[in-house]
């Protein structure tokens, strides 16, 4: 019997320069559909991380998610990613445990170590030494929330007696962990609950949870899928919706080929024309039918739990209210 598989929306809170409003309008919009989003079925709210990008995308996730707590009642929310060699584990301990406490145990954290030299420059963060620093990063969040009072002496942090309060009532929050480079998946194996980002690496996962002595078919995986979503007329929807997407592409694709330190070989996001994005295949735009045709097929391949995808950045939120709904409508309740 195949699990239960749910579906959430990533919003990257992003305000392009060609279609920019007000910022405070832009959030509150998003609010908005967020909220929604929990009423007709959707189970995940999940806010990204970049820092310095021209068209806004959102460089503070606990924050957002702060808001989103406020504003919903049962949807799982989390960051994917943060980025985590930009925080401080004891801060970031500290302010997952009061999110959690605000969410009523609804937080699921999402971490990576980024791919963007210029980001951790600007936090005055060795790049070259960010795996590293992740891994004392996990070491000291996972004994913090296990209710430890820690002394750490590493590489680089030193923490003395660190201990948080209030801690979340469950202690040990829901922690995935992204990447796609063979020494990225050790570290979900080795730290991780599950593994957040793509299918093509999944094989690799589950190697990595047998070296650390694991059963794959306990593997906790969340796929990320932000340029799909659903249509009753993938072609009218293709016109709409492709200017926003590619403008997702373009962005995407040229900050993983910057330092091409992402662990992908070969990226796929390519910045392109528009009209050479709308027939490269990469948005895919499917009928209800095929939605829950290619759900199901990935279900028999990997033990998938959540299916994440995106709401487009640029794009009134109101506009795309309609292809979420026929998600909510039509696919969703083939997988409960």
């Amino acid at each position: 019997m195949l699990n239960k598989l749910t579906f959430g929306y990533l919003c990257d809170f992003r305000n392009p320069p060609q279609w920019q409003r007000p910022s405070a309008d832009l959030y509150a919009e998003i609010l908005d559909f967020i909220a929604w989003s929990e009423t007709v079925g959707f189970e995940g709210a999940w806010v990204p991380e970049h820092h310095g990008a021209e068209d806004g995308y959102m460089p503070s996730p606990l924050v957002a998610l702060a808001a989103i707590a406020a504003r919903t009642k049962r949807i799982r929310l989390g960051s994917a990613i943060a980025l985590a060699p930009l925080y401080h584990p004891v801060r970031f301990a500290e302010e997952c445990a009061v999110l959690d406490i605000l969410s009523n145990g609804r937080l699921e954290m999402a971490l990576a170590i980024g791919y963007r030299r210029r980001e951790t420059e600007a936090y005055g963060v060795d790049f070259s030494r960010r795996g590293s620093r992740f891994d004392e990063f996990l070491e000291i969040v996972r004994r913090l929330w296990a209710g430890e009072t820690v002394s750490f002496e590493g590489k680089h942090y030193n923490v003395s007696n660190a201990a948080i309060m209030p801690t979340s009532p469950r202690g040990q929050i829901p922690l995935y962990i992204g990447g796609f480079a063979e020494k990225a998946l050790a570290r979900v194996a080795r730290y991780a609950d599950g593994y957040f980002g793509n299918e093509d690496v999944c094989g690799l996962y589950a190697d990595k949870l047998r070296e650390e002595g694991k059963d794959p078919a306990e593997a906790r995986i969340r796929i990320q899928g932000l340029f799909l979503t659903v249509a009753r007329d993938p072609d009218a929807a293709m016109e709409e919706l492709a200017p926003y997407f590619h403008h997702v592409n373009n962005t995407y694709g040229q900050w993983l080929n910057e330092d091409k330190a992402s662990g992908i070989d070969d990226v796929a996001l390519k910045p392109m024309s528009l009209e050479a994005f709308k027939t490269s295949g990469i948005l895919k735009i499917l009928t209800p039918e095929q939605a829950v045709n290619y759900f199901r097929a990935m279900q028999a391949r990997i033990p998938v739990e959540h299916f994440m995808m995106m709401l487009p950045s640029g794009l009134p939120p109101a506009k795309f209210v309609p292809y979420a709904e026929l998600f909510a409508n039509e696919v969703i309740p083939a997988f409960r």
